[in-house]
């Protein structure tokens, strides 16, 4: 699954090093480091409150922290302006409400911002976005409004419209949290198949099969904190840390 490194780079595309972040007096990220490599699917997994969130928006800088510092692709989270613009044009992000623009068809949604930001002619941005939405499953809804597709073929269109703008990453939080259960696999299986083609991905998510049949490695979260990171093989079935085995014990055999 682990994709090659581009043009031979070893680098990790995203180290995040001591972060902290609190709101308030609330200490919601606790000396967070770690780092993903270049098509590396990492799972972030941990009870509601752990910060899972808080982190996959801090690296998109939808969230900003108080210490430490994240890097994406060699490059340190700007602060705002164009070099923050450019930022979020390299990494897609993919929210557990879809997001999509109301008022404009999906194929609106999906060229959009390879029209606005990348500055694609509108029939290479439309051509572009019909190979994606095949991709995932929706080409025959191009020309519907998002209102008329559910909520397992939203959240398909919002993943075909991160990737029009061939992001170097791709951050999914909670894709899957607000569809009912026979839509969750229709998403899961388009997010496997781009693990599959060395897509580089952050997902925050409560589904297990798909941390064990997607995952590089596990990364679980308590309290603001990592607690333990592996791979998932070595993480289900023997999680080194008594709060992952809690953790574990109450979600795998309820």
């Amino acid at each position: 699954m682990q994709s090659d490194n581009v043009a031979g780079n070893d680098d990790p595309l995203v180290v995040v090093s001591g972060v902290n972040k609190w709101y308030g007096e609330h200490h919601v990220l606790k000396d967070i480091n770690t780092t993903v490599a270049r098509g590396e699917v990492v799972v972030v997994i941990g009870p509601s409150g752990s910060g899972k969130s808080t982190l996959c928006r801090a690296i998109n800088r939808l969230e900003t922290v108080q210490e430490g510092e994240i890097l994406i692709d060699g490059v340190k989270l700007p602060e705002e302006g164009a070099d923050l613009a450019k930022l979020r044009s390299d990494v897609g992000m993919v929210f557990q409400s879809f997001n999509l623009f109301a008022h404009k068809t999906v194929l609106e949604n999906v060229t959009l911002a390879p029209i606005k930001v990348r500055k694609m002619k509108k029939a290479d941005a439309e051509a572009r976005a019909m190979k994606l939405l095949q991709r995932v499953g929706v080409e025959a809804h191009a020309h519907k409004m998002p209102a008329q597709l559910s909520g397992g073929q939203q959240q398909r269109v919002a993943i075909a419209r991160s990737l029009a703008m061939d992001p170097k990453l791709i951050l999914l939080d909670e894709p899957t949290s607000a569809l009912d259960p026979e839509m969750i696999n229709e998403v899961l299986d388009v997010m496997i198949e781009l693990a599959r083609e060395g897509m580089t991905m952050i997902v925050v998510t409560h589904e297990m099969g798909f941390a064990r049949k997607a995952a590089n490695r596990v990364i679980f979260m308590a309290e603001g904190a990592i607690v333990e990171e592996a791979a998932p093989d070595e993480f289900f079935t023997n999680p080194r840390t008594e709060r992952a085995q809690e953790f574990l014990s109450k979600i795998l055999h309820n």
